[in-house]
């Protein structure tokens, strides 16, 4: 043997402990900066991965230790820091499709759908995965870029038949096109695939209460709570805030309007000082919302009517739809000025009714109605069903 081959056998084995010697310690760093890490002493955890990438660029444990990295940053607050340990950890190894989705996650959390769409296409292009099609397909979504999520789901669906994903995927986008039939149908057959996705059971309840099925909604809420309290609570928030406001009732002991009193009742009878002939007198009445209004919107005047009432329902109409005498004492369309109390969820309407010359003024307090036309604190307007005010009837 020559000492030419001598060397060179010398020079590999003295390479090899070297390399051995850094993976070594690359896996010490990684070991020790873990432990920091469930210790929760993020600081020392972040120097033994720097240390741990920094010893061996190309060992296999570097896109690891980058990782570790990257989360230690988040949990520093330090987004920016982790974005750029991620994208270090790709250009180390830019086979590695999960540390793009990873990336993708990250900008996604963010809102920065444009970026995350990007980090999980180059994951698709590397292997493509049912689940790195469906985060690419989310992306889709959030950039309303629905026709594409639409292919993406539906291919999701033909791979994996047996998996919710797919269902789940073409859900999201049919709700987010207002198409809530066809959503709910898609969530009810994810969840017959796979009876604990709470997230489906969820976007379910967002479906039916998008759709004014707020019976349906709640069940699922009810449901939730055993099982998920913190998607049951998220979505009996976005029911409140998605249900169309109601008018509740009146409150006749804090209302000075007497509105239960039928036809003919003398309007001295309201309040002593109207038996003096061309007097007038205000009056108000307190109604009950049952979620947080608009102050602005409750206390515009112009968005109220008071007039008598013309329904058709059985003993609804004013005066009973009998002749309106000559003496019928008139309210003016619009209050005087309304009160709403952010606190009490409850607005005070004041108007006046006056007393004719001879003092022989009569009205028919339970057929006056009253009518809010206004907005909400999120900007819905009335429930058609339940903005009207008649003593006779209550909520109309």
């Amino acid at each position: 043997m020559d000492l030419l081959s001598v060397n060179a056998e010398n020079l590999f084995s003295y390479i090899n402990q070297e390399q051995y010697n850094l993976e070594n310690l690359t896996s010490q760093s990684l070991s020790r900066g873990i432990d920091l890490y469930m210790e929760k002493n993020y600081k020392e955890a972040a120097k033994e991965f720097k240390r741990s990438v920094g010893l061996s660029f190309n060992s296999s444990l570097s896109a690891d230790a980058s990782n570790y990295l990257a989360m230690t940053y988040l949990k520093l607050s330090d987004t920016k820091k982790a974005i750029e340990t991620y994208k270090n950890s790709i250009n180390l190894n830019p086979q590695r499709d999960d540390i793009h989705i990873t990336l993708g996650n990250l900008y996604y959390s963010l809102e920065r759908y444009v970026d995350a769409e990007k980090e999980y296409k180059e994951a698709v292009k590397l292997y493509p995965s049912s689940d790195n099609q469906v985060a690419l397909g989310m992306a889709y979504i959030n950039t309303e870029r629905y026709t594409e999520a639409e292919t993406i789901f539906n291919k999701v669906l033909r791979l994996e038949p047996q998996r919710p994903a797919g269902n789940y995927g073409l859900g999201l986008i049919d709700s987010k096109k207002g198409e809530y039939d066809s959503a709910i149908s898609q969530f009810l057959k994810a969840i017959d695939i796979q009876d604990d996705f709470y997230d489906a059971y969820a976007e379910l309840g967002y479906a039916y209460a998008d759709s004014g099925n707020m019976e349906k909604a709640q069940e699922l809420v009810n449901f939730l709570e055993d099982n998920s309290a913190e998607l049951a609570d998220t979505l009996s928030r976005y029911m409140y805030k998605v249900d169309p406001p109601k008018m509740l009732y009146a409150y006749s002991g804090e209302s000075t309007f007497l509105y239960k009193l039928g036809k003919e009742t003398p309007v001295a009878l309201l309040d002593s000082y109207l038996i003096n002939p061309s007097t007038s007198k205000y009056f108000t009445m307190v109604f009950q919302f049952d979620k947080e209004m608009d102050k602005s919107s409750v206390e515009n005047r112009l968005n109220w009517e008071i007039t008598r009432s013309y329904r058709s329902g059985p003993g609804q109409a004013y005066n009973f739809n009998g002749a309106i005498p000559s003496t019928e004492a008139e309210i003016d369309k619009y209050p005087i000025n309304v009160f709403y109390d952010t606190d009490t969820l409850t607005a005070t309407v004041k108007f006046e009714i006056s007393q004719n010359t001879s003092s022989d003024a009569t009205i028919d307090p339970s057929h006056i109605e009253f009518k809010f036309t206004g907005k909400d604190k999120y900007g819905l307007s009335m429930n058609s069903s339940y903005d009207q005010f008649i003593g006779f009837s209550g909520v109309v």
